[in-house]
């Protein structure tokens, strides 16, 4: 046994590296003279692709605030069963980030997840309740290392930073470091153990903080519990049809091809070149203010799309003759990230019975919003089948989805009370025709439907009139005034919001969703308190329906959470009732305001609810 010590906070603590099965008795011993009744616990694995047939764990560490204990269960059965021990025993667990190290443990039979979570303390979820905010923006963050330094000492050594450098040694690279490390590695060692230490003691720390700010006990509560359901439906995966994404690697490849030639008829040869980009736009006579922080002219996406006549869901505005280089360079830079983070993302971190296992992450943003990585399914555009046709539904099964209707508008309804925008949601009014009829009359067109839509959305989300102007492709000037004509219609909208920054200012920029989330708004951008508050509101709605749904039963037929969908599989016979049944649960009232739900069933595969030509389905 290899025994390393540190100190923090000026004590004295001890990291023991077990390397022997005489390692493992007196590791064993401690555990029976401690008793403890709680211990940090963290993993070391060959890599964050959990569910690839390569994916290996190597080490399970536990200990309390001043001694640890990294074992390597990588060295046999031994090993394996001490770790076995500490997780099925402990009363309590505490880790940071645990969706990964319980998934990692269900995935290597070190324990299964329904029988660990229960028992977990995450401190990234204490952190988050605590202060969401990000180190640049003037809070602390949510991961471990700035935690520690901030609440433990901040003098505790990084080790991340050595590990680098010890990859590098072994003439690894930072992707094949965790596998390729070995065991022995001092650093490698010090870094397993430390890590347990500092959790163990940034855990009260954030205890503290939580009752200082009065967060609820409750919202803890069900922070973790939404942790396991979406660790359970990552666990569940998708099925992946393996030829149609072998081929669509293919015709991206094509198609990025394609377009980049275009851009070159227009003296672009690197599309990914922004100085390439502008001087050719600039020639072609085209002009715009957006400028990078060097002082560069942008060729961001949102620049690129008003002058290829799109809007941010790709589809045509029909405002302006569309620019061929800005429409060539967007689609030939989409498709190849197409190429790279979905279609052969999914070849490659497939598993071995060809699912793909998309991470859902709950605390995904400082609202609260989850967001979907490994692949980024959630950045998909709301309309478009090619990549959505790469996942199928097992055999004898059909995909279903759920999604609460128009939930943004109907939260702001709710948290604002506005009269008119109450009593129509009630009514069962469509309210994009009702809003339309407010603001321009009984005989509005469908553009002028449009620019109702967009203008409460743009409200809920506080875009101002540039931004949905960037996002649409029409007229600063008209957006602004679609802006102050929905103003009008509902008055008691600008009212909350007015009411909701004078009590941020007399609470030191805080603000507090009805769950009790704590956010915190910067002083010089109070009017952000409107998103946030919808935005926080609007998906703990959902993430209170995905547990009424686990009471229920119906989340074994759940495959993941994006925003305000969820979407499952189900057996072809049964799918339309469970999917119904899904949007029964779903539906709800907030503050007397009912959020209602649509339900579809899409057929074998994810794509047939976006408009899948009857050519590309998946064979009988």
């Amino acid at each position: 046994m290899k025994t390393y010590r540190h100190p923090l906070a000026g004590a004295a603590t001890t990291i023991h590296a077990l390397e022997t099965e005489e390692d493992v008795a007196t590791a064993r011993a401690w555990l029976t003279a401690t008793q403890p009744r709680s211990l940090a616990l963290d993993t070391e694995a060959s890599g964050l692709d959990t569910f690839s047939p390569r994916h290996r764990l190597r080490t399970v560490q536990y200990g309390t605030a001043d001694c640890a204990f990294v074992v390597p269960v990588e060295r046999g059965p031994v090993f394996a069963e001490l770790a076995r021990t500490v997780v099925t025993r402990c009363p309590e667990l505490v880790i940071h980030n645990s969706a990964f190290d319980l998934l990692v443990m269900d995935r290597h039979g070190i324990a299964p997840l329904e029988a660990v979570a229960p028992r977990v303390r995450d401190t990234k979820i204490l952190a988050h309740l605590a202060d969401s905010r990000q180190d640049y923006e003037g809070g602390v963050g949510i991961s471990l290392k700035p935690l520690s330094a901030w609440y433990v000492d901040p003098s505790a050594p990084d080790t991340q930073s050595g590990l680098t450098q010890v990859f590098r040694s072994y003439g690894l690279t930072k992707e094949t470091g965790w596998a390729g490390v070995p065991y022995e590695d001092e650093t490698y060692q010090r870094y397993a153990g430390l890590d347990v230490l500092l959790a163990a003691r940034l855990r009260p720390r954030l205890e503290q903080e939580l009752v200082r700010h009065s967060i609820p006990r409750v919202l803890v509560e069900y922070e973790h519990q939404l942790v396991a359901i979406c660790a359970a439906m990552e666990r569940r995966g998708m099925l992946l049809d393996v030829p149609y994404t072998e081929g669509l690697v293919d015709r991206l490849r094509e198609a990025a091809e394609l377009h980049a030639a275009k851009a070159a008829r227009y003296g672009v040869e690197n599309v990914n070149s922004d100085r390439q980009v502008a001087a050719a736009l600039l020639g072609m006579g085209e002009q715009w203010e957006e400028r990078t922080d060097s002082g560069a002219p942008s060729v961001a996406k949102e620049v690129l799309l008003p002058l290829a006549d799109l809007n941010d869901k790709w589809e045509r505005l029909g405002v302006r003759t569309p620019n061929p280089l800005a429409d060539a360079v967007l689609h030939a830079k989409r498709a190849g990230r197409w190429r790279t983070s979905y279609a052969l993302a999914m070849l490659e971190k497939r598993d071995a019975g060809n699912r793909v296992h998309p991470k859902i992450n709950t605390l995904g943003a400082k609202t609260g919003r989850a967001s979907v990585s490994d692949p980024p399914f959630q950045q998909l555009p709301s309309k478009g089948w090619e990549i959505r046709r790469a996942v199928i539904a097992e055999p004898g099964n059909v995909y279903f989805s759920v999604d609460q209707s128009s939930v943004e508008l109907v939260v702001l309804a709710a948290l604002s009370q506005e009269p008119q925008m109450c009593e129509a949601i009630r009514g069962g009014r469509n309210l994009h025709d009702f809003t339309a009829s407010l603001m321009f009359g009984p005989d509005f067109s469908k553009y002028q439907r449009g620019l109702a839509k967009v203008a409460g959305l743009g409200t809920s989300y506080q875009g101002g009139a540039k931004t949905l102007a960037k996002q649409t492709g029409l007229p600063v000037d008209v957006m602004r005034d679609a802006l102050t004509r929905y103003a009008k219609a509902y008055p008691g909208i600008k009212k909350w919001a007015r009411g909701l920054q004078r009590h941020a200012l007399a609470t030191g920029c805080e603000i507090r969703t009805p769950s009790g989330r704590r956010l915190v708004l910067d002083r010089d951008k109070l009017y952000r308190g409107v998103a946030y508050m919808c935005q926080s509101t609007a998906r703990d709605t959902m993430g209170q329906a995905l547990i009424d749904l686990h009471a229920k039963g119906l989340t074994q037929y759940l495959s993941l959470w994006v925003h305000d969908e969820v979407l499952g599989t189900a057996p072809q016979a049964e799918a339309a009732d469970i999917a119904r049944e899904v949007a029964d649960v779903v539906r709800m009232d907030l503050f007397g305001v009912p959020i209602g739900t649509d339900a579809e069933v899409y057929g074998k595969t994810w794509a047939g609810g976006y408009g899948l030509p009857e050519e590309w389905e998946p064979a009988a």
